[in-house]
């Protein structure tokens, strides 16, 4: 079986940090790693559509932000499938027929799908004239996992790299592959998700020390941010509000820093921008035991971002002088990507039976039964 990655981002805004460590940076490897056979990566702008549909705009103007975030950050066009979700209408039936597969209290009980509800403040009972809360879950959102499954499925994905918040989704993928195969046979195939490696980049929080880096919440590090608007950012971060004075002994566990750096840091950083401690175990050490101040590992930390993002800069800067060339890469990709999902589409209808006019054998069966009852 061949081995096939399909995984995408919902262009609401630039790509930030979170998205970097918990899937584009892996996204990157795995293109250059040789390891799989095809590679599609979505601009999920229908799927943007769900809870934006008072703002096309926002998503429209979006889409090309998150294209140069892909390919900033070193995503190739020759190596990857870069596509935009709207230009499949493949994905969208479908998606239909999976509906009739899947439960709405299996849906309710998604806990992904009850995370984001409650994060972009849908109510099914909010009062008249509640501006803090929005009126009513939009069908197309609440069946979100739905469309996924879609995206995942149309492209016979084997792997799809993405956050732990992820996890029950693709699950439900899982599910919905075993019963439509259980229903109508062999025909589609089960995705398995591939986590972060590295623990602290299963979920990075906002630089205000919540769960998670959210476009919504205003905590982000953006790919495109200057460095001194990542600067700004870091030496306002959450640390340890207990640790006061320099030689008060600080917490590294929920300190948004450290947790940073373990995600970022490399053992030559320190060799680099801090050579009196040879690691980052010895830096935690010092602040676990006092002595050491924010405003150092602050500094260190910034110094490590900028490293990682320079070259991501560089060559936005690139491409934001072509951008024309960027709409006919995610054109051409689009094209690609529509070719391989309307061939999955032609295999769930013949599964399905619903393939009417290829059905040689149908209309010549049925055309002996009529002939026959007429004698």
């Amino acid at each position: 079986m061949a081995k096939i990655i399909l995984t995408g981002d919902r262009p609401t805004g630039r790509l930030h940090l979170g998205h970097y460590v918990g899937s584009l940076r892996r996204r990157v490897e795995l293109q250059n790693s040789g390891e799989f056979d095809k590679i599609f990566i979505m601009i999920a702008d229908a799927q943007a559509l769900t809870d934006n549909a008072d703002n096309p705009e926002k998503v429209r103007q979006n889409v090309i932000e998150v294209a140069l975030d892909y390919l900033s950050a070193g995503l190739d066009p020759t190596k990857s499938t870069l596509f935009i979700q709207s230009q499949i209408p493949e994905l969208c039936e479908l998606a239909f027929y999976y509906m009739n597969l899947v439960t709405v209290q299996r849906l309710q009980r998604n806990p992904t799908v009850k995370a984001e509800i409650q994060l972009r403040g849908f109510s099914e009972n909010a009062a008249e004239g509640d501006t803090t809360q929005r009126q009513g879950i939009p069908v197309g959102f609440f069946t979100y996992p739905i469309s996924q499954a879609s995206d995942i499925t149309a492209f016979r994905a084997t792997t799809v790299p993405a956050g732990e918040d992820q996890e029950p989704m693709i699950e439900q993928t899982r599910e919905i592959v075993h019963k439509f195969n259980s229903t109508y046979g062999p025909t589609l195939v089960e995705p398995e998700i591939l986590l972060p490696d590295n623990a602290a980049c299963m979920r990075l929080p906002g630089t205000d020390g919540k769960t998670k880096m959210s476009k919504s919440l205003g905590n982000c590090i953006y790919l495109s941010d200057t460095a001194d608007e990542v600067k700004k950012k870091v030496m306002g971060m959450y640390t340890d509000p207990d640790h006061l004075r320099v030689e008060d002994p600080g917490k590294v566990e929920g300190n948004t820093v450290f947790t940073y750096l373990d995600a970022f840091c490399r053992p030559e950083h320190f060799e680099k921008y801090l050579p009196e401690y040879p690691s980052l175990d010895e830096l935690k050490a010092h602040y676990r035991r006092g002595g050491l101040g924010d405003v150092k590992v602050k500094r260190l930390l910034i110094a490590v971002l900028n490293e990682v993002l320079d070259p991501i800069r560089e060559r936005r800067r690139y491409y934001e002088t072509r951008i024309a060339e960027v709409y006919a890469m995610l054109e051409a990709g689009s094209r690609q990507a529509r070719e391989a999902a309307a061939a999955t589409l032609n295999d769930v209808r013949n599964a399905m039976k619903i393939n009417y006019f290829d059905d040689k054998e149908l209309i010549a069966a049925q055309t002996q039964a009529f002939a026959e009852k007429d004698e």
